[in-house]
């Protein structure tokens, strides 16, 4: 659900107000920055507004964190902030949507790691007309492209770390050492043909 609107007649300040969020990491992390931004101002409604902010939505997402910490009180796990390391956050998100991960292709947009399937960025996304080399989406959305939302920069080798038994390096002998460090390919066990498809972007489009 998208926390932010553009009202017709104030579209260009609306527009405005959004750039003031932007994160060179992405969409996930400009909508980490909102947050923050409306916590300071002790979650007023009157601020949601001026910034063109769905209250509903944002609201929603403050009651999820106070699910999730009350999860964590009651096992006892330690709360603690990255900061502005937000390398941790992207992994924390890489480790549930890793397959969820596309490369820029050569010619045009972008290619799904698991099918090869083409996508694209959302006109929407902060990262737009950036075009980092691996990204990862929450979802896909067809109109007259497969266009990717809610886009997020992410590094491959973050993508070995997080699925060691999804994804694997590329034959390092048929590649040059920038490469070696880079290329990665999802690895599937023929043994579990029955169970492969259920990684497949066409099961998990949500």
């Amino acid at each position: 659900e998208n926390i932010f609107y553009r009202p017709k007649e104030k579209q260009a300040q609306a527009d405005q107000r959004k750039a003031r969020f932007f994160q060179p990491e992405g969409d996930h992390l400009m909508l980490l920055a909102v947050y923050q931004a409306w916590k300071k101002s002790a979650f007023s409604k009157p601020w949601c507004h001026d910034n063109f902010i769905q209250a509903r939505s944002i609201q929603r997402a403050q009651d999820i964190r106070v699910q999730l910490t009350g999860i964590m009180n009651r096992y006892r796990l330690a709360l603690e902030s990255c900061g502005r390391n937000f390398k941790y956050v992207q992994m924390a998100i890489a480790s549930g949507f890793f397959t969820h991960v596309a490369k820029r292709d050569p010619q045009e947009g972008y290619r799904t790691l698991v099918e090869g399937t083409p996508v694209y960025l959302h006109p929407g996304s902060a990262l737009f007309q950036r075009n980092p080399e691996y990204v990862l989406y929450h979802e896909l959305v067809m109109t007259t492209k497969e266009y990717m939302r809610n886009v997020m920069v992410v590094q491959p080798q973050w993508l070995l770390e997080v699925a060691p038994n999804f994804f694997k390096k590329s034959d390092p002998n048929k590649l040059n050492k920038r490469k070696r460090m880079e290329k990665i390919e999802p690895m599937y066990d023929r043994r579990l043909a029955h169970a492969q498809d259920a990684w497949r972007l066409s099961k998990r489009r949500g």
